[in-house]
Formats: structure tokens, sequence, C-alpha cells
């Protein structure tokens, strides 16, 4: 039997404590598309269907008193969210003016390509990684 193929990650789904905070965030300082916005009203919850410029998503959705995401020590699961840009620094400099706390830019030391992370309203860690 040939095995099947993954083209692509259509999205990532991302469940917050504060459905105006994170999408104010996500939105507003990182500059994602809306595609979509529906409210689960059996399920008192949002989903925002957001978009980047190559077509990945991400889904936000927001619950009723969801537990926090335990983050140290790292759990098992999704590590974290890595968004590719052009430039790490100017990206890093941008988020920093905006009041997000940005850790120092390291270099991958198996690609030479810098990086660094930041996390959103819930703790999410988010990581930048220059194409």
């Amino acid at each position: 039997m040939t095995r099947p193929t993954l083209n692509a990650i259509h999205h990532v789904a991302i469940i917050c404590s504060d459905y105006a905070r994170s999408k104010r965030f996500y939105t507003e300082l990182l500059g994602l598309e809306i595609l979509a916005e529906n409210y689960r009203a059996a399920r008192d919850s949002w989903k925002l269907d957001l978009a980047l410029p190559n077509g990945n998503q991400i889904e936000l959705f927001s619950f009723p008193n969801p537990p926090p995401r335990p983050s140290q020590p790292e759990a098992q699961g999704l590590r974290h969210l890595a968004f590719v840009v052009d430039d790490v620094a100017e990206f890093a400099d941008y988020l920093t003016k905006q009041g997000v706390a940005v850790e120092p830019i390291r270099i991958d030391q198996y690609t030479g390509k810098p990086f660094t992370f930041f996390q959103d309203p819930d703790g999410l860690p988010l990581e930048l990684y220059q194409r």
C-alpha cells in the first residue's frame, strides 16, 4: 500500500483565556487577517479564523474557564508556534516597542539562522525564525 502524503499544515488552534485581548494581539499587533469570526452559543465560545500571507491559518478559540497551559517546566505536547519573518531583529524591535518582552536573538546552530521567542497574552511561546 502506498503511503499518502501530508502536504502542509492547514491551521494551528489556540485556546485563549481572554478573547478580546488575544484577538487584538493576533490581529492588531501581529497583523493576521480575519477570515471569519463566529460565536458558538451552545459552547459559549468564540472561534476566530486568522490567515497568514502564505495561506496558513490560526484558529483562536475561547471557552469558559480553560485551564492554564503548563509552560515551566515544559510539558509534553506542542512546544511552540514559529513564524517565518524576513528580519528577526526588525520584528523583535517592533514587538519590544509595543511592550512585548522578547528574548535575546540567538543563532540556530544547525542552520545559522537567527531566531527568538516571545509569548502571546496567555504565555504561549511564539518564535520568530528568519527566512
